[in-house]
């Protein structure tokens, strides 16, 4: 019975036929994007229904939804295959990035269907990130649109080079040819910097089907293809194959002490037994002994397959490095200039540290400069300091250490990157790789003789960063100021940079804004760093309000030297002691971006110390200080005595 049964669900000899016939179909990755209302997702639904990807239940169940959450009368509402959000049904827009698959005897699809709103822009994005073609949609009631144009740039900024204009409701202004001829002009005009290789305007209603599947004879005066057509025609860039070598490496797979393999998925390029490949980031070369991959070895592999790779040699290469063609090999660099699309309601800030995540790479990373932001209206260059959720810029990077990569022009997934948060670990922008900053290439590190330990030791000392955090008036200056004098005293070398005394020099030209702020920390944490490479113990008392800047300082520093002091005074005391006149000004509104007022202040969750200094001295604050910096030397000592390094 077990046979009969395993016999009867084997693949018949016309199925595997006809999934060999599949595979060998080339693949069109397009989205759909425009304004709101202009028919996205109908489109898409009459795109799946003429293509007979419905099953006879699921036009069933659509003919049920339609009556219920459609927007069509009595006809068949499409847009209910995509939008399969409750509050997407309810609102009649769509929200989330919906992707669909279909074929046609000529061609494989995958479609994504982006929001048109604007708040939902970062959703566009998405969608536009693997796409090889844009489907615009325009209502032929409305004309080119502010959306139209948003979409439109961030399409191009992303690397889409074909466009597909789609002038939709055309039965709702009578098939006019006027009406058409003059969105196609007006989208030309608008559209003739923006880099698009081929546009091609279509006049159809997604709703009755008018020269989507089929050509209408209501649109006698159009001559070109439907829009399935010109789909399956289209030649898009050149493919993955074609492109350079490149292998971002996953996974080192070492089983046994015989094998060593580097397994990942090509992104472009083909490689072959015998090639030469060369290690991107330390240069070395070697050779391709096997190619292994599920089912056997191969003597050839193209982009899109999952290969572990055998070289002839042992070379080192880790996980975010990448195997690639000697002949057109990758750039390596530290710094670069790339376009960011934001997606967090929390603005971009020059300065803030971020995680930079590649391929298969990952680094820390700043924004090192906002160039400027790109008004995606009208493509305009604007100054910024910020950039705020939706909004794209064209950001200078610097990267804590170098990474690989192609510029986005010339390889879409090797040249891109996402930045996620270091606190919520949310993915909050996107960056297209434009190309390496000249000081990348001409800047080198220059190795030095003497170094921290020799200038520690000549001290008698560990160097350290005790990072006083805290609101205005909590009393850190007083602390600071305090234990900077004992240890003085004591003999040891020391140094305080306090936040008034540096903004009349080091920082005389940042203000109080979140930007400022970010910049400001970001120079002290620079230069703490370079007092504890000369072996000091600095003493920094900085409000230093933002708990990413914070980590980004202590990132800066060896392991266990950055110290984390938090002087924990309430609010209510701070504005009570008011030292400066400040929170009565700030709280009168003649203040503005004060700490704690109208600007947030993020409290250290686990600091090193904790001082509360409701009912205690500044003199008990610093024999808790003093008493933490003997304990920590003491365990030092005894490390190092047992051989500890």
């Amino acid at each position: 019975m077990r046979h009969i049964l395993a016999k009867s669900l084997a693949p018949t000899d016309g199925i595997r036929e006809y999934m060999a016939a599949q595979e060998k179909k080339s693949l069109l990755r397009f989205l759909t994007c425009g304004s709101v209302d202009d028919g996205k997702s109908t489109l898409i639904g009459r795109l799946l229904s003429d293509t007979k990807q419905i099953f006879e239940d699921q036009l069933a169940a659509l003919e049920r939804d339609s009556r219920k959450h459609g927007t069509t009368g009595d006809d068949i509402d499409f847009a209910l295959l995509v939008d399969g959000l409750e509050a997407e049904r309810e609102q009649g827009i769509t929200i989330d990035v919906a992707y669909r698959f279909f074929a046609t005897p000529k061609r494989k699809f995958i479609v994504a269907d982006t929001p048109g709103h604007e708040q939902y822009t970062r959703n566009m994005a998405t969608g536009a990130s693997t796409a090889d073609l844009a489907i615009v949609l325009i209502d032929a009631r409305q004309g080119v649109l502010r959306q139209t144009r948003r979409h439109s740039i961030i399409a191009s900024l992303l690397g889409i080079r074909h466009i597909v204009l789609a002038v939709n409701k055309i039965d709702l202004v009578d098939f006019d040819q006027a009406v058409f001829d003059r969105i196609v002009e007006d989208y030309r005009q608008f559209s003739h910097e923006l880099g698009f290789q081929t546009i091609a305007p279509i006049p159809m209603s997604a709703r009755y089907g008018d020269n989507v599947t089929s050509r209408s004879d209501k649109t006698a005066w159009y001559s070109g293809p439907t829009l399935i057509e010109h789909l399956e025609t289209v030649s898009v860039d050149e493919a993955a194959v074609e492109l350079p070598f490149r292998f971002p490496v996953q996974y080192v797979n070492r089983p046994n002490l015989d094998f060593r393999g580097f397994a990942g998925t090509i992104a472009s390029g083909q490689v072959a037994q015998g090639d030469e490949v060369v290690v991107a980031k330390s240069g070395k070369a070697s050779r391709v002994k096997r190619i292994v991959a599920h089912g056997g070895d191969l003597t050839q592999a193209v982009a899109g397959q999952a290969i572990t790779l055998v070289l002839d040699d042992e070379v080192e290469v880790s996980r975010g490095n990448m195997l690639v063609s000697p002949a057109a090999r990758p750039q390596v660099a530290d710094q670069f200039a790339a376009n960011i699309v934001w997606f967090d309601e929390a603005a971009l800030l020059p300065g803030r540290s971020y995680i930079l995540r590649t391929e298969t790479d990952q680094t820390s990373a700043t924004v090192t400069d906002l160039k400027y932001r790109v008004n995606v209206n009208d493509f305009a260059r604007e100054a910024a300091k910020s950039l705020d959720m939706n909004e794209v810029g064209i950001c200078n990077i610097s990267t804590r250490a170098p990474i690989a990569f192609d510029t986005f022009a010339d390889n879409r997934t090797t040249g891109a990157f996402i930045l996620i948060d270091r606190i919520t670990n949310a993915t909050v922008g996107a960056g297209m790789i434009l190309h390496t900053l000249r000081r990348a290439e001409n800047i080198h590190w220059q190795s030095l003789d003497v170094g921290k330990r020799g200038r520690s030791d000549l001290k008698g000392q560990r160097p350290a960063v005790f990072w006083f955090t805290g609101l205005s008036g909590s009393g850190k200056s007083t602390i600071a100021n305090l234990l900077e004098k004992k240890l003085f005293a004591s003999g040891r070398h020391t140094y305080i940079l306090d936040g008034d005394n540096v903004r009349h020099g080091l920082n005389r030209d940042l203000g109080f804004t979140d930007a400022d702020r970010v910049e400001n920390i970001r120079r002290v944490a620079e230069v703490a760093k370079l007092m504890a490479d000369a072996g000091l113990i600095v003493i920094v008392s900085f409000i230093s309000p933002f708990s990413a800047e914070r980590r980004m300082a202590r990132e800066l520093m060896a392991d266990g030297e950055f110290v984390e002091v938090f002087v924990d005074t309430p609010f209510e005391e701070c504005a009570r002691r008011d030292p400066k006149g400040l929170y009565a000004r700030a709280l009168n509104g003649e203040i503005k971006n004060f700490t704690g007022v109208d600007s947030p202040y993020e409290a250290p969750e686990k600091p090193e110390i904790h001082l509360k200094t409701l009912g205690k001295t500044a003199e008990e604050m610093v024999e808790a200080l003093e008493h933490w910096l003997n304990e920590r030397d003491i365990a030092e000592d005894q490390y190092e005595a047992g051989g500890g390094i």
